[in-house]
């Protein structure tokens, strides 16, 4: 098999991190999102972009917003130095999208579709360890001991934008800035609807049909 070139799409708390691992771990590819991407090309020299900095990084170190055509600069860098992906996070927007389309062909496009409450339950269930960072749900996968992390003790928090309001207001955002990317894909041979309210062996499962049936 070729090494594929995917694209995963779906909502926050849709499982795309941990389906994009399962893809990366699986088919040998690189696991590309656009944090990753920022945080490697923080020194890229984009002088010649007419930003308001030079770097990434600086736009990064002072909160600002990286620029659209710089964040389409590094990902296509990152794209073309791969030997296959899975680009997790990009794209954001329909001229995202569209800057994708003339970066590189892609061979599956996934899309993880969960209702939105069940979004909501999953992302404000959501703790995380203070200390080692590691992932927990006070439902669907709680620590030995309440609030304290099993790997190395340390104290599992919420995170701020992981409360109920944060996380309605992040899938507004998707809902009107990346729900159109998907309406757009949708027509393509590429796209393949995934329930990703089944359990995550069940979507990795369903993952894994749609890649090995496009890609030889």
């Amino acid at each position: 098999m070729a090494a594929p070139r995917i694209l995963i799409l779906g909502p926050p708390g849709a499982g795309k991190g941990t389906q994009s691992s399962n893809i990366a771990d699986e088919y040998g590819v690189e696991h590309v999102t656009t944090g990753d991407a920022l945080r490697g090309n923080k020194e890229m020299d984009i002088s010649d972009m007419d930003t308001e900095y030079d770097t990434p990084g600086a736009y990064m170190d002072a909160g600002d917003l990286v620029p659209d055509k710089v964040v389409n600069a590094i990902v296509d860098e990152a794209l073309s130095q791969a030997d296959g992906f899975v680009l997790d996070g990009y794209p954001r927007n329909l001229e995202q999208a569209e800057e994708l389309q003339d970066m590189t062909d892609l061979d599956v496009i996934l899309s993880l579709s969960v209702a939105r409450e069940e979004l909501v339950d999953r992302l404000t269930g959501r703790r995380v360890c203070d200390d080692c960072g590691a992932n927990y749900h006070v439902e669907f996968s709680p620590p030995e001991e309440d609030g304290v992390c099993d790997d190395c003790g340390g104290d599992l928090i919420q995170r701020d934008d992981d409360n109920e309001e944060s996380v309605r207001n992040r899938l507004d955002v998707f809902d009107e800035n990346t729900q159109p990317v998907i309406d757009h894909y949708e027509s393509e041979d590429a796209f393949v609807a995934i329930d990703g309210e089944q359990t995550p062996d069940e979507v990795w499962a369903d993952i894994q049909d749609a890649i090995d049936a496009r890609v030889e």
